[in-house]
């Protein structure tokens, strides 16, 4: 009997599984040899998001542009801080325009904590304004991306007539929530 007719007896309960099972393990080992190292943790500061304020001013109550001119004021605030680094906004806007998100969407703060994973940002920044007769109230939260958690709250109130100390009072608000972390 010849060499690989004994070859064959042995291997004639496994069959052609043998073969096949074989050649899963090497696959299995040159994958897990491929693998790199998991991705270091990011050194410097956490990445801090800045989600547009929302106006829940009843219309024609509030001014149209406050929540912009407040958004940016809040965004200031965060930049002076120092301990965070600031997302780009522009970058906020193109994850947004490439997920075609419908307007019910992007009030959801699930989608923009969703955002925040995709720009890699540990921390997003929600806030509202809302113009009640002659005050403005600000209310800013600082929300941990990974977890959705609300970590700190800031609430501030001023004259709705003052666009420039509304602006102020939101930098303020940002500041008082950022100096509790």
């Amino acid at each position: 009997m010849t060499k690989s007719r004994k070859m064959q007896r042995k291997c004639k309960h496994c069959g052609p599984w043998a073969a096949v099972g074989g050649l899963a393990l090497c696959l299995i080992l040159v994958m897990a040899g491929c693998a790199g190292q998991p991705a270091p943790a990011p050194s410097g500061p956490p990445a801090l998001a800045v989600w547009p304020l929302e106006d829940l001013s009843l219309p024609g109550s509030g001014r149209p542009e406050a929540a912009e001119l407040m958004t940016a004021a809040v965004m200031e605030a965060v930049e002076a801080n120092g301990d965070y680094a600031l997302v780009e906004r522009e970058k906020l806007l193109a994850v947004l325009q490439e997920l075609s998100l419908g307007s019910s969407e992007l009030a959801a703060e699930s989608t923009g904590l969703r955002i925040g994973r995709i720009v890699g940002a540990r921390l997003m920044l929600f806030g509202a304004c809302q113009a009640v007769a002659s005050q403005m109230r600000v209310d800013l939260r600082l929300v941990e991306v990974e977890t959705g958690k609300v970590i700190q709250t800031a609430q501030k109130t001023t004259s709705a007539g003052d666009l420039p100390r509304m602006m102020q009072v939101a930098a303020e608000a940002a500041r008082e929530l950022l100096q509790h972390q």
